[in-house]
C-alpha cells in the first residue's frame, strides 16, 4: 500500500519481536484441521480474518510496523524449518529444560531438537506466500520474522547432521545458507524490507549450563560462536542495501521461567561487532540477562533494541522505571542507536499455555507506544 514504509535504517522506536496470542476462534480451527474436520482452505479464511484483525490492532495502538502475529505457524520454528528439504524434529540431544518460574526444571519441556537426515535445499518459497498477504493487509511496515539457521545444528550437533550426506560440516553450512539467501532474496521480491532472525542459541550460549551441555555433545562453545556468526553472515550475504535485518535472542519464552541465564558480556566480544544485521533485539525483561555493560561490544551506528516489556506477566511496567533503564542503557549506546519492545513475542507456539490476555496484551503495546514516544519523540 502507499503509506508503507519501505526504506528503512533502524528498526522502529517501538518495536515488537513477531508473535501475538491466537484468538480462541484460530485457536479452535487449527485444532480442527489437525484432527480432520475442516480443511486447509477453511483454516486459511480463518487465519486471514483474524491477521486482518491483527494488523488492524497493531496500527490502532500505533505501532509503525506489523506482523502477521506467526497466525499460521504451529510454533516459532517448526513449520519454518519443516518447509527445508529433509529436515524432520527430533528429541534434543542437548539435556537441557525449560524453567520454572523458581528457576527449576520444567521436566515436561525439554529443549526440543532438530535432525538432517539427507541434502539440506529449499525445494520451494517456505515464508513468501505469508508475507505476500500480510503486505496486502498492512498499511505500515510489514516485518516478516524468520527462523535462525543455527537452530539446525545448535540443539543436536554434528550426530543430528547425515553423515554419509554432509561428511564434512562445512559443505552443510554452505548449503544452509545458501537455501537461506534463496529464501530471502524471494522474500524481498515481493517486497519485504524488513526481516528479523530468530535466534536462542547466542543466548543459550551465555548460560553456563549450556556450555557444559554443549561440550558433552563434542562442541566447543567458543567456536560454536564463530561458526554461527559466519553461517548467518553467509546467508545475509549480498542482500540488498535497503534490507533492513535484525536478530532477536531468545532465552526461551515456553515457560515463565525461560531457559537459558546468563548476562550478554559472555558472548558480546565475538557476536556484536562481528555479525553482519542492523540491529539486535536483546532480552532485558529481568536479571537473568545481566546489565547492559555488554553493550560496549555493539559497533556505533547498529540498534539495540531493549526488550524491557515482559510478555511473561500481566502487570505492566513503570513508564518512569522503563525510561530509567533506557538512560542507563544511553550511557554506552547512544540513544538514537536505541529502541523499545517486549523482551519476546506473546506466544511462541499455537499451544503455549496462555500466561496473559489478550486484552492485557494490548495494553503492553500501547505502553510500548507511548513510552518510546515519551523518550524519543515518534515511534
Amino acid at each position: 500500500m502507499a503509506t508503507q514504509e519501505t526504506k528503512l535504517t533502524r528498526p522502529f522506536r517501538a518495536d515488537q519481536v513477531g508473535s501475538y496470542l491466537r484468538p480462541d476462534e484460530l485457536v479452535e480451527a487449527r485444532n480442527a484441521h489437525a484432527k480432520g474436520e475442516i480443511g486447509s482452505d477453511r483454516l486459511r479464511t480463518v487465519e486471514d480474518k483474524a491477521i486482518r484483525e491483527l494488523v488492524a490492532m497493531q496500527e490502532d495502538l500505533g505501532l509503525r510496523c506489523v506482523t502477521d502475529g506467526e497466525f499460521r505457524r504451529q510454533s516459532w520454528n517448526r513449520d519454518f524449518l519443516g518447509g527445508f528439504d529433509n529436515v524432520v524434529e527430533q528429541k534434543g540431544n542437548l539435556k537441557l529444560y525449560h524453567r520454572n518460574i523458581d528457576g527449576s526444571n520444567d521436566a515436561a519441556n525439554q529443549i526440543s531438537g532438530w535432525a538432517v537426515t539427507g541434502k539440506f535445499r529449499r525445494s520451494r518459497p517456505i515464508q513468501v506466500d505469508d508475507f505476500k498477504f500480510l503486505k496486502s493487509v498492512a498499511r505500515v511496515t510489514p516485518k516478516t520474522c524468520i527462523t535462525s539457521p543455527t537452530l539446525l545444528h545448535f540443539r543436536g550437533g554434528r550426530e543430528a547432521i547425515d553423515k554419509k550426506t554432509y561428511p564434512d560440516m562445512a559443505q552443510f553450512f554452505a548449503d544452509v545458507a545458501a537455501a537461506y539467501r534463496d529464501e530471502i532474496r524471494d522474500l524481498y521480491a515481493a517486497g519485504a524490507r524488513y526481516i528479523q532472525l530468530d535466534d536462542t542459541n547466542f543466548a543459550y550460549l551465555c548460560d553456563a549450563r549450556f556450555r557444559d551441555a554443549v561440550k558433552e555433545m563434542g562442541e566447543d562453545p567458543v567456536e560454536l560462536v564463530d561458526t554461527y556468526v559466519k553461517l548467518i553472515n553467509d546467508s545475509l550475504r549480498d542482500k540488498p542495501a535497503d534490507l533492513l535485518t535484525a536478530i532477536h535472542l531468545c532465552r526461551g519464552n515456553s515457560s515463565k521461567g525461560g531457559a537459558a541465564t546468563g548476562g550478554y558480556d559472555v558472548i558480546g566480544g565475538q557476536l556484536f561487532p562481528n555479525l553482519n544485521v542492523d540491529a539486535f533485539f536483546l532480552e532485558y525483561d529481568d536479571a537473568r540477562a545481566g546489565g547492559f555493560e555488554a553493550l560496549k561490544d555493539v559497533p556505533n551506528g547498529k540498534s539495540v533494541v531493549l526488550g524491557l516489556i515482559t510478555t511473561k506477566r500481566a502487570d505492566l511496567e513503570s513508564k518512569d522505571d522503563l525510561r530509567r533503564r533506557i538512560d542507563e542503557a544511553a550511557k554506552i549506546v547512544p540513544m538514537e542507536n536505541l529502541c523499545l519492545s517486549p523482551q519476546c513475542g506473546f506466544a511462541s507456539g499455537v499451544h503455549q499455555k496462555r500466561r496473559i490476555e489478550i486484552s492485557e496484551e494490548m495494553a503492553k503495546v500501547k505502553l510500548l507506544v507511548e513510552t518510546a514516544r515519551d523518550v524519543w519523540g515518534d515511534n
